[in-house]
């Protein structure tokens, strides 16, 4: 593991991103938790989400692996996390988890996007995944009306 990014958060490694957008916490809300939206720029298509802490989330990555979540935070428009399960359902010791939280930052806000790995020997490659796909967010956001 050598990704420069990489911090401990709650005693596990995990990958740490911070964006400076120049979108309200509300807009940037919605491109975290739309399904529709977050489709756009998340790694994997959203198929369900229960907008709720306790909800479920389910994913689709195009090439027949469903993954299935549980949110395990949904303050609007505060904070968005949930632990993403073990595809094949194996029990492991922890689950992923990512988190999105936003914070006002002048007209904008900042986002700072944690992913807590089940299998830290995935943040390289991780890491330069979720650089673009935050990118990608970026991009949308600045598109979007």
């Amino acid at each position: 593991m050598s990704a420069t990014n990489v911090t401990p958060f709650d005693g596990r490694p995990a990958l740490q991103f911070e964006r400076h957008l120049k979108h309200s916490r509300d807009k940037v809300w919605l491109a975290v938790t739309d399904p529709q939206q977050l489709s756009q720029w998340y790694p994997f298509r959203v198929t369900g989400l229960e907008p709720r802490t306790g909800g479920r989330m389910t994913f689709d990555d195009g090439e027949g692996t469903i993954y299935s979540a549980t949110i395990t935070d949904f303050d609007p428009p505060r904070l968005f996390a949930f632990d993403e399960h073990d595809p094949d359902g194996k029990e492991r010791e922890f689950d992923d988890h990512l988190r999105f939280e936003l914070r006002d930052e002048g007209a904008g806000c900042l986002l700072v996007f944690t992913h807590v790995m089940a299998d830290p020997a995935i943040a390289d490659s991780a890491s330069g995944g979720w650089e673009s796909s935050l990118d990608q967010l970026a991009t949308q956001l600045d598109t979007a009306g």
